[in-house]
């Protein structure tokens, strides 16, 4: 069976080759000779509200090397912020996408995987129907997460990134119909440590992009349309803020983001003429730099959105409810620094099941 890797490039996510390592700041690029079969090979898939994401990794001695990915938007949940079904075109969309993400696991020899699905299947009264033609037709097992479980696996994703002279981290993920947050307290102890084990608290908003978007607009947005998307996430941050209100007052507090609304306030911010993983995976940026891309992109025209190249017409008009998600997070929990990660849920599946393998033990020993 022939895989096309240009789906790949398709969706901006150009990861294959790649180092990601559970103690550095950014992957680099590896030479690597045409593929093969391995039967060292992992994967991850996460299916969430917007997007579906695929890696297929194997195991190196910092962490894993990312041998082939997929990224496709897909929107599951389109629909979802105003019902509680999945559309038959949405369902459709991701089926393909589903079916790219089987043939490439099956030519890279996949040991073992464990498949995810989010807040859209979580949410529609079709979900389980959906999940069982997933496993008719395509022979995958989608297992449903819940809120919990999501914003752990975040967290060991992307916790690699904090800096490790911060005695406190406020991590979250924007995704597309719910957003994870938690509170690590304390150090880390190994760069392979349980960061899971830092988590002093933790929530799973009900509110996404795309569910957001959805019920304020998303392609005229006003200043008063976006300070409305701000009061409704603050609402509903209200009980994660009193919990973690000594989060900030720590030594060298700061924010970790992960999604595509970080990743696309960094491109932007360095001004990229096309967007760069490499370069945005474990960007510092200061809170006047994003304050700045957030009021540039306020008020601007739909079509200035969809041309910028960190954004696209796919999701020019999710971009600024994403951003308010994020100022309603830097508002809670204020900071001069944000590090951004465009690593997240299928890094922390990863790690999670390499570290159940002792991978790492064993090549210690090599």
């Amino acid at each position: 069976m022939t895989v096309k890797n240009d789906a790949i490039a398709e969706a901006g996510d150009e990861r294959a080759d790649t180092v990601v390592g559970s103690g550095l700041a950014t992957p680099w690029t590896v030479p690597r000779p045409p593929s093969r079969r391995s039967s060292r090979s992992y994967a991850a898939l996460d299916l969430g509200t917007n997007n579906c994401r695929l890696l297929i990794a194997e195991p190196s001695h910092f962490g894993f090397r990312v041998v082939d990915a997929f990224s496709r938007i897909v929107r599951l949940g389109e629909g979802l912020g105003l019902g509680n079904q999945l559309s038959p075109d949405a369902i459709e969309r991701t089926i393909d996408a589903l079916r790219v993400c089987r043939d490439k696991m099956s030519a890279r020899d996949v040991r073992r995987a464990r498949l995810v699905a989010t807040e859209a299947c979580r949410l529609a009264a079709n979900g389980p129907a959906f999940i069982e033609r997933v496993r008719g037709d395509l022979d995958l097992e989608l297992e449903v997460v819940d809120r919990k479980t999501e914003a752990y696996l975040a967290v060991t994703g992307c916790a690699a990134l904090a800096d490790p002279k911060a005695h406190s981290v406020i991590i979250f993920d924007i995704g597309g119909g719910s957003t994870e947050i938690a509170w690590l307290d304390g150090q880390a102890t190994s760069p392979h440590s349980d960061p899971t084990q830092r988590i002093r608290a933790w929530d799973s908003l009900p509110v996404g992009v795309v569910t957001l978007a959805e019920r304020h607009g998303g392609i005229d947005v006003t200043r008063d349309i976006f300070e409305g998307m701000v009061e409704e996430v603050a609402d509903l941050l209200l009980d994660f803020t009193v919990v973690a209100a000594q989060a900030s007052r720590a030594k060298d507090f700061h924010l970790l983001g992960t999604s595509g609304t970080v990743t696309t306030v960094g491109g932007i911010h360095l001004g990229l003429p096309r967007y760069d993983r490499r370069r945005v995976d474990g960007l510092w940026m200061q809170s006047r730099e994003i304050t700045r891309v957030i009021e540039g992109l306020i008020g601007t025209s739909f079509e200035h959105r969809a041309g910028n190249a960190c954004i696209g017409k796919e999701r020019a008009d999710l971009v600024l409810a994403g951003c308010a998600i994020l100022e309603a997070i830097r508002r809670a929990f204020p900071s001069d620094r944000l590090r951004i990660a465009d690593r997240g849920l299928r890094e922390g599946i990863l790690m999670n099941m390499m570290r159940e393998d002792s991978v790492w033990h064993r090549e210690s020993h090599r």
